[in-house]
């Protein structure tokens, strides 16, 4: 495939992203604005996507971007549409990947 084939599908590829972005934006500020005040409470799903527009604190932040204990790889956006990385995660299951390959090598270096 050529790379003017490739780049024109990346471009799509990326308007269809922004496009479903800026939809489930609209969708769940409208959502939001269409009850009464008192029972706006500016997060919760679209659709099956998670969204909070309240402003986080820092312990929300860390909870989110770093928890390490909880298995999920992606949680609830902080601020926003959509998801965001658990590091933390990221960071233990990498660990843990090094250090079942440290143990095979050892075991398969010492029976030899």
């Amino acid at each position: 495939m050529s790379k003017r084939k490739n780049k024109k599908r990346g471009r799509r590829m990326d308007s269809l992203v922004w496009a479903t972005t800026g939809a489930l934006v609209a969708a769940s500020l409208t959502r939001e604005l269409r009850r009464p005040p008192a029972e706006r409470t500016w997060q919760g799903r679209i659709v099956g996507v998670p969204y909070d527009y309240r402003l986080p604190s820092v312990e929300k932040v860390r909870s989110a971007w770093w928890a390490p204990e909880d298995r999920r790889l992606f949680m609830p956006k902080v601020f926003g549409v959509g998801w965001d990385v658990n590091f933390g995660r990221v960071v233990t299951l990498g660990r843990q990947k090094l250090a079942e390959r440290k143990e095979r090598q050892s075991v398969g270096g010492t029976s030899s």
